[in-house]
Parts: structure tokens; C-alpha cells; sequence
């Protein structure tokens, strides 16, 4: 139930029994079905371990519980996930980078959800007909969702987590960045050489090349001198262009780093059971953590990104290896002195033998193991005895360092920039993180599955409430091919979040580096560009309701059984379909089509769905793309940035359903500040009528005209009427559909269009 709602108001009831073998348990009905049931299992509380075990249906539809790289639909019968955040490159099935308990379950063609409030390591295991939680301590605390459609699960939530974050209009833009570019000089060249190539380029990403022997808030003074990524800065914003660079959590452990001695000063860093700093090892060696917990720590980490963007205001944030990364097993550098520095270029010393298990600590090797696949939970990551300043151990909070991270990171830049919107990217994440970052899917490999299971991920993520996501783009790990990445880039045109990026010693794989996957991104993202009034229209659905950008067919149609495990197209919304290539060598890809017309983004021409898959021609600059029948899509031109394309009019694309009607909306504000005005436009068609309305937020104004209306599925238009008035439109034919071209029609007004 929402907040404030009571349970006489509320679709779920709950009730509570004794079990004469299994003890204590309850179940919560909706209506006459029960969707949780602990009957015949008993309920476990012990001070390290929680065991509560659920009753499914038999092979039963459920998805959420990560993050993992997996597929969209669980396995049922055989899945463990595990909730242990883990800097792991994307190995399929295991844990890596986030905790996301929340999942969803379809029953005859209706969505519920449960979601267990618990920042502690755990199992959640699907078999033999259950859903069964093993966790590592906390409290049992559940939230269900009614539902009844995927939609509204997410909308409740994301109403107890967290709505989504507003993102800036350009963050929809592509993006590019790699691991290794060698200097500044470098990045200057890949941004030129996207323009050259005619490929659309919003933001210049650079990972932690650019700092000083890789520590925080310093720049390379060769290779990335401060004064040249000053000029970079300004040359990108003069081309309407972006910067975004990482910043990750490990200090370096050095008397003379003054974001070191300051924040040694301030007490912030997490210690060790006998109060001395805990030290591991990251990039730039020795490394202490902020604690996200210590009274200082943003005072202290607000003032190094203040000194940091007032030398380089860059135009968003990037935090990474935060789950927290280490990598060593424990306080591998506790002892050292603080002005032992390791020469640079540093490098992790061969791994000794792993050190003796104590298994007498409980805190280090609980009474429970989770399929955490590693020896210790310490392993690559901060001791679980490590205290925190309230006294609090990370084995209890350890899942939740990346959220806390983000909290604070995303206060800073909003007392930075009050009252515009930050973009910050977060790898690792927990429940509600989306009200605060948004998120790549890590450090996938340049492989064909890897591509599958991006769509999976993206899915993934729109569960969790953090819309904007996408994964590396032809692959971080590993060499891609010419034609991995051109399939890639197809798809990955139509990721929320749409990133190109690679790891240190790969070839390079900027878009423009093959003549085919050139083209390939000219044409994928020519259809994101044209797309992007539709899919910031979406992302406000997220603001206002959490709902996600991409969506697989079982969201939009729940009835139909064939797409219950489909996670080899998406959705964006409800109308837009992407039916991507995933195999090695094919011209052709088997694409469902829900009962209904769809209408081919490029030609025009209608397929008629009937629950089936249609074989389609998929050369390999091409992806196919289609319009739900019954949608209105607005549309503006595609441009080489975001600032470029919102400057051209609006085209609205009437895809007609078998009844010729269809919907739509744009939703429009500045894109960049909070407190901006506002407008929502409706539209609706229906017997050859096109309504145009103000729904709300009347004081925005559209500069931007409507200048071109298509009518999918409607021939022989021979005469427009604007509110009775006859146009002067251009009108042509095409594959059964009417384009009419030159209309001037205002969107800051109700409008009547009528086609004769």
C-alpha cells in the first residue's frame, strides 16, 4: 500500500497463522490470490542469519533480484542471486556491482512485487516452487505491490524508494570514452574526428588517465595539464558539448596529498577494529575509504569538489570501483607510513597465498556462506570488521557505501549549481539510488553474449527504479569486431543512457575507426536524435512515477505468453519497437510482433502482428525499428548535438491503429533547471481528426512549430484542415501513409487538424 494509505483503502490484505510443522508464517492476499505464503516453511531469526521462504506457482514468472548479468525472465527452478556488491567484470549469473532485492512476478496476465528492506549480504534463491531469503542479519522488513501492471509495481516502488532523478536534456545525447587515451591531446582528436565522421557526439568522457599518478582531483601534468583540459572544456561548450570525468572513492594514503591530510585531519576515513585507518590498495596504491557515515566526511568531501570544478567546472560526475573496491584482502597497507609512497607507475604486487581463514570471527566467515564466489566477503573489497564512526561495522552496511557515496556527491553538486540538475554516474548502487545517479552496467566483455545480455540488464535496471542505463557500448573487455560493433551500436543507440567505452590496451573502437560501423551510428543514432522528444516525454513518466525508458514486450503485453521471456528486443515506452541483430553472421533477425499493427520506422510499411515472429531483412548497417499502431510520436530533426536538434520543428507520427485512432503526449521544459515551466501536450486522432491539447503547465512556450504531420496506415489525404482553415501543405503518398510537409501550427494552443 502507498503512504498514508490504510488497509481498508489498500488492494493487499495480510493474515498470519500457525503452521503445526513449520510454525509461525502469514501470507498477503490480493483479491483471492494469494501472492506471498510462508505455509509449510519455517520462518528463521537468528543474530546472523534471517530465513523466510515464499510459495511460487510452478515455473513461475518472475524478474528483478540483482545485480546480475542474466536473463530478463529468473530460471525459476534453479537461480541464487546474490546480494553482495562486488567490483567484478559482468561474469554471467554472479553478483557484481549493485543490491537490488525488489522483484516482480506475472500470474495471469497480472503483476505483483515484494521487496525486503535489508542492507546486509543474502542469498534470494528460486526452486522447487519457492522463493526462499537467506540473509546475513537486520530485520525481515517486506514491502509488497499490488500492481496489478508492471508499470504500476514500479510506480509503487519507486513511491517508497525513490522517484528517478531528473536527468539534463543532453544526457540523452551519445557519449564516448575509453580507459587509456594518452593525453588530453588525444581526446581532442576523437571529439574532432566524430565530427569529421558526421557521427553525433553530446559528451567527451575521460576515465582516470587524466589524473596525476591516478589520484583524486589532480590532473596529469604532462599528458593532462590542468591549462589544456581548461581549453578543452571551453572548446567543447562552444560546440554545445559536454565533459564528464571519473572521480573514484580510495585517497591515497600519503602525508603530503592534501585531500589525504585534510580528511586525516577531519577523522573520516573508516578504521580498523583498533581504531587506526584502514588502508588497502587501489589505483593510486595505498588507499584509505571516506566514511559516508563520519560527521565530517561532507564537509571534507564537499570542499575537495569545490577546489576540484572551481579549477575545472565540468558538466557532470562519474564515481566508480565504489562498491567499495580494493585489491587485497583487509588492511593490506595498515602499518605503512603515510609518506611511503609506491613508485608509479604502481602496480598490485602477484597475489600471495591467501591468508589464513578465521573462522572464529563470525564478522569475517559468517555461520552462513552466501554464493559469494570468492574466499572471504572481504576479498577485493573493505574488511567486514572495518568500524564506522557510529560504531557500525561494514558487515552491515556494506552494500550500501555506493549509495551513501552518491548521496553526498549528489549534494555537493546540487549546492554547487543550485537549481540545475546534475548528472552523475554511479556504478555501484542499492534501492533508491536512482533518486540520486543513474548507472552503466560495468565492465562487460566484447562478446556476442555480452550483447544479448545488455538488453537484460537494461530491463533490469528499469525495475530497480534507475531508467537512465545502458552498457558499454561494443564491449569494455576485450577486442571488438567491425561487426560486434556495428550491431552494438544499433542497439546501443536506444539504451536510455547510450555510452561508447572501452578498457586500457584494447584497440580503439571510437565509432568513426570502421567505415561500416560509421555508418551504422549515423544511422542508429540519426532515429535516437529524431526520437528524443519521445524519450524525454518517457523519462518524465519516470520522474513522476518511476516508470521505465526501456521496457520488454511483457510490460505491454502481459497476456501474451510467447513474450514472457523475450529479452532479444525492447521497448521504448510502450510504441516504439527495437528488434536488434545478436548473432554473429546473420542478415536476418525473427522479430515478435504483439497482435496489431506496426509500422516500419523507415519505409512506412505496415506489418500486421498476430502474436508471431516475422522474419526481417537486417543488413548490417540497419536495425529495425517499429510504431505500435495506436501511438503519436513527436519527433524533431536529427543533429550532431541535443542543443542543435531542439532548435528544429516538430514532426508528429501518426501510427493508426485498426480502429484508425491513436495517442500520444510531449512533455517539454528547459532541460536543465529545476524550477523550470513547463508544458504537457496532448494529442489524439481519431476519425481523421487530430486533436492537439494543453493539458498542462500552460506558461511554457513552444518556439518550435509543428511543421510535419504523418498519418501511418491513412493513404489519399487530399486536403488539411487546421481549426477549419484550409493549409497550404505539401501532401504526398508513402507505402500507404500520408506526409504533409510545410504546416505551421503553433503547440502552445489547442489545435484542431482535420484530413480530408
Amino acid at each position: 500500500m502507498g503512504s498514508g494509505v490504510g488497509e481498508s483503502a489498500s488492494n493487499l490484505r495480510f493474515s498470519y497463522f500457525h503452521d503445526q510443522s513449520a510454525g509461525f508464517g502469514f501470507e498477503v492476499h490480493r483479491g483471492n490470490d494469494v501472492i506471498f505464503d510462508t505455509t509449510g516453511h519455517p520462518l528463521i531469526f537468528e543474530d546472523q542469519y534471517i530465513e523466510v521462504t515464499s510459495n511460487l506457482p510452478a515455473n513461475a514468472n518472475i524478474y528483478g533480484i540483482g545485480e546480475t548479468p542474466d536473463y530478463f525472465r529468473r530460471d525459476p527452478n534453479n537461480s541464487t542471486k546474490t546480494l553482495w556488491n562486488r567490483d567484478a567484470a559482468d561474469p554471467f549469473r554472479e553478483n557484481v556491482y549493485g543490491s537490488h532485492s525488489v522483484y516482480m512476478e506475472l500470474r495471469q496476465g497480472k503483476f505483483h512485487g515484494a521487496y525486503l528492506h535489508n542492507s546486509h549480504g543474502m542469498d534470494i534463491a528460486l526452486a522447487n516452487s519457492t522463493i526462499q531469503y537467506r540473509v546475513l542479519g537486520g530485520t525481515a522488513d517486506f514491502y509488497f505491490f499490488a500492481g496489478p501492471s508492471a508499470l504500476a509495481v514500479i510506480d509503487q516502488y519507486t513511491e517508497l524508494v525513490g522517484r528517478p532523478n531528473r536527468i539534463p536534456y543532453w544526457s540523452l545525447g551519445f557519449h564516448n570514452c575509453r580507459y587509456g587515451y594518452k593525453s588530453v591531446y588525444e581526446v581532442n582528436e576523437v571529439v574532432a574526428n566524430y565530427s569529421k565522421a558526421n557521427i553525433p557526439l553530446e559528451v567527451a568522457w575521460t576515465d582516470i588517465d587524466y589524473m596525476d599518478k591516478t589520484r583524486d582531483f589532480t590532473f596529469d601534468p604532462v599528458n593532462f595539464p590542468l591549462e589544456e583540459m581548461q581549453k578543452q572544456l571551453q572548446s567543447l561548450h562552444s560546440n554545445n558539448q559536454r565533459m564528464v570525468l571519473m572521480t573514484d572513492p580510495a585517497i591515497q594514503h600519503n602525508a603530503s596529498y592534501a585531500p589525504y591530510s585534510r580528511g586525516h585531519d577531519l577523522d573520516v576515513f573508516i578504521k580498523n577494529e583498533d581504531g587506526s585507518e584502514f588502508v588497502g590498495q587501489v589505483w593510486p596504491g595505498y588507499t584509505v575509504f571516506p566514511d559516508w557515515f563520519s560527521p565530517n566526511v561532507d564537509r571534507w568531501w564537499h570542499r575537495e569538489l569545490g577546489e576540484f570544478f572551481d579549477k575545472l567546472p565540468m558538466d557532470g560526475m562519474w564515481i566508480d570501483m565504489n562498491e567499495a573496491s580494493s585489491f587485497c584482502t583487509g588492511s593490506c597497507g595498515t602499518g605503512k607510513p603515510a609518506d611511503e609512497i609506491p613508485a608509479y607507475p604502481w602496480t598490485v604486487d602477484p597475489p600471495p597465498p591467501h591468508r589464513n581463514i578465521n573462522t572464529t570471527n563470525l564478522f569475517l566467515v559468517p555461520p552462513y556462506a552466501i554464493h559469494n564466489p570468492l574466499t572471504e566477503i572481504s576479498d577485493k573489497t573493505i574488511e567486514t570488521t572495518a568500524v564506522h564512526s557510529n560504531g557500525i561495522i561494514e558487515y552491515h552496511v556494506h552494500n550500501l557505501y555506493g549509495y551513501m557515496e552518491s548521496r553526498t556527491t549528489r549534494d555537493f553538486l546540487l549546492q554547487y549549481r543550485p537549481n540545475v540538475r546534475p548528472f552523475l554516474l554511479s556504478r555501484s548502487t542499492f534501492a533508491g539510488s536512482g533518486a540520486l545517479v543513474n548507472h552503466w552496467t560495468g565492465d562487460n566483455a566484447a562478446t556476442w553474449e555480452d550483447l544479448h545480455i545488455s538488453i537484460a540488464s537494461v530491463l533490469d535496471f528499469g525495475i530497480f527504479g534507475i531508467p537512465m542505463v545502458g552498457a558499454d557500448i561494443c564491449g569494455f573487455n576485450g577486442n571488438t569486431t567491425e561487426e560486434l560493433c556495428a550491431r552494438w551500436i544499433e542497439l546501443g543507440a536506444f539504451y536510455p543512457f547510450s555510452r561508447d567505452h572501452n578498457a586500457i590496451d584494447m584497440i580503439p573502437q571510437e565509432l568513426y575507426q570502421w567505415d561500416i560501423v560509421a555508418e551504422a551510428s549515423r544511422r542508429a543514432l540519426a532515429v535516437r536524435y529524431r526520437l528524443l522528444p519521445y524519450f524525454y516525454t518517457m523519462y518524465q513518466h519516470s520522474v513522476e512515477m518511476g516508470w521505465p525508458v526501456a521496457r520488454p514486450l511483457v510490460f505491454k503485453f502481459p497476456e501474451v505468453l510467447a513474450v514472457v521471456d523475450n529479452d532479444r528486443q525492447m521497448l521504448i515506452g510502450d510504441d516504439i519497437l527495437v528488434s536488434p541483430v545478436l548473432v554473429k553472421g546473420a542478415t536476418t533477425v525473427d522479430a515478435f510482433f504483439p497482435r496489431g499493427r506496426w509500422y516500419d520506422w523507415y519505409s512506412y510499411k505496415e506489418i500486421v502482428g498476430t502474436n508471431a515472429n516475422v522474419t526481417l531483412d537486417a543488413p548490417l548497417e540497419h536495425i529495425n525499428v517499429h510504431i505500435r499502431g495506436g501511438a503519436i510520436i513527436p519527433l524533431q530533426q536529427s543533429a550532431m548535438t541535443t542543443v542543435a536538434s531542439r532548435k528544429s520543428d516538430y514532426t508528429l507520427l501518426i501510427a493508426t491503429d485498426s480502429h484508425g485512432a491513436a495517442c500520444g503526449e510531449l512533455y517539454i521544459d528547459d532541460g536543465e533547471t529545476f524550477d523550470s515551466a513547463h508544458k504537457w501536450v496532448q494529442f489524439d486522432y481519431a476519425d481523421q481528426t487530430l486533436h492537439v491539447d494543453q493539458r498542462s503547465g500552460g506558461t511554457f512556450v513552444i518556439e518550435q512549430k509543428l511543421s510535419q504531420i504523418v498519418v501511418l496506415g491513412v493513404p489519399d489525404v487530399e486536403m488539411v484542415f487546421v481549426n477549419g482553415v484550409p493549409t497550404k501543405g505539401d501532401i504526398s503518398t508513402n507505402n500507404g501513409s500520408t506526409v504533409i510537409c510545410n504546416l505551421d501550427i503553433s503547440l502552445n494552443n489547442s489545435t484542431l487538424v482535420r484530413f480530408l
